[in-house]
């Protein structure tokens, strides 16, 4: 559920702000602006690996490996415990779940990668 949005009163019952010194305007060092070139270059390369088809693999297989769980517990996890210690359980084990997941399918693709690199490999000496 979405919080509402609160609004400030700058009105009488609002603390009075304290002044702050600003610095000189050529304080400002080259390495702040060389930090921000670089950092863009990390943002959109760090952007670029989250719109990838294998992290939406991977987002889609843990997902689904999730639900899964989650779905057998709630309609096999009928016995023991109280309703609350019932559900984080079953949302501990559907991380679980999600992880296993993830990792199998990971590995996966790293064999692959692996055997292609063999191939690649052993057709350049050939």
């Amino acid at each position: 559920m979405a919080r509402k949005a609160t609004t400030k009163k700058s009105g009488a019952g609002a603390k009075p702000r304290k002044a702050t010194a600003k610095k000189p305007a050529g304080s400002r060092g080259s390495k702040s602006q060389a930090g921000r070139a670089g950092g863009s270059s990390t943002g959109d390369a760090f952007i670029g690996l989250l719109q990838s088809p294998l992290v939406a693999e991977l987002v889609a297989v843990a997902a689904t490996a999730a639900l899964a769980s989650l779905a057998e517990r709630g309609f096999a996890g009928s016995g023991g415990g109280g309703k609350g210690k019932r559900a984080g359980k079953a949302v501990k084990d559907a991380g679980k779940a999600a992880a296993a997941a993830v990792g199998r399918r990971l590995s996966s693709e790293i064999d692959e990668i692996k055997k292609a690199a063999k191939s690649a490999k052993g057709d350049a000496k050939a």
